[in-house]
């Protein structure tokens, strides 16, 4: 519901990317529930602010797919559905193995020692409560791998991927159960690629995107029981 959102507080922050990630919390933690209204009169009142930068967030969280416009509806917070999650992963899960392979050749050792550093800390932080982090770290991880490959175009689309990628990352990581897997095949994939294992590097990799297929389906379809 609108009126359980909590505004951020950050005097540092633009405003309209105070609103943007307000409003992006909100609908990961499921204060703002899937099929429901963003009525922008009533958001700009809630947050304090005018329409303008509702209007701005309401369009960046469109392009991330956590929000679909319904012609003479408005704006609704999309609903989580197996078809939107298997048409991402099936990109995700292609292009992933195309980044393992490219940096199995050109990943650097400082940039071996980062991604060490960030296995390390998914592992430390896995089983606290703050979600968001947890995900932001994995994000991280798989970042220094885009970043390796040198390929600007295959970043830049991984990067508009990893978008619409979050809201299904941030619900398999609901399953705390997982995160002790997905720690290991961080190590799997660190690993092969200190070895410089193009096989074992992309079949890790594949089996990485798999787990979360499954772990997702199971969220979505545990959903479909409590609806």
């Amino acid at each position: 519901m609108i009126e359980d959102i909590k505004p951020i507080v950050d005097e540092y922050m633009p405003l309209r990317d105070v609103v943007f990630h307000t409003l992006r919390r909100a609908i990961l933690k499921g204060d703002l529930k899937p099929g429901e209204r963003l009525m922008e009169v009533q958001l700009a009142s809630r947050l304090g602010v005018s329409r303008t930068p509702v209007r701005e967030a309401i369009r960046k969280l469109e392009l991330e797919g956590l929000v679909t416009m319904i012609p003479r509806r408005g704006a609704e917070v999309s609903e989580i559905t197996e078809k939107s999650m298997r048409d991402v992963l099936e990109v995700r899960r292609a292009l992933e193995e195309l980044a393992v392979k490219i940096a199995c050749d050109k990943i650097t050792e400082p940039e071996l020692n980062r991604l060490t550093l960030v296995a390390k800390k998914f592992r430390d932080i896995m089983y606290c409560e703050d979600l968001p982090l947890i995900a932001e770290t994995d994000v991280e991880f798989h970042e220094i791998i885009y970043e390796a490959t040198g390929n600007a175009r295959l970043i830049q689309i991984l990067s508009n991927l990893r978008e619409q990628m979050y809201r299904y990352r941030v619900e398999y990581l609901k399953d705390y159960n997982s995160h002790g897997i997905l720690a290991d095949e961080h190590e799997a994939i660190l690993m092969a690629l200190k070895e410089r294992d193009k096989g074992k590097v992309c079949q890790v990799a594949v089996e990485h995107i798999d787990h979360q297929e499954l772990s997702i389906m199971k969220s979505i379809q545990k959903n479909k029981e409590n609806a």
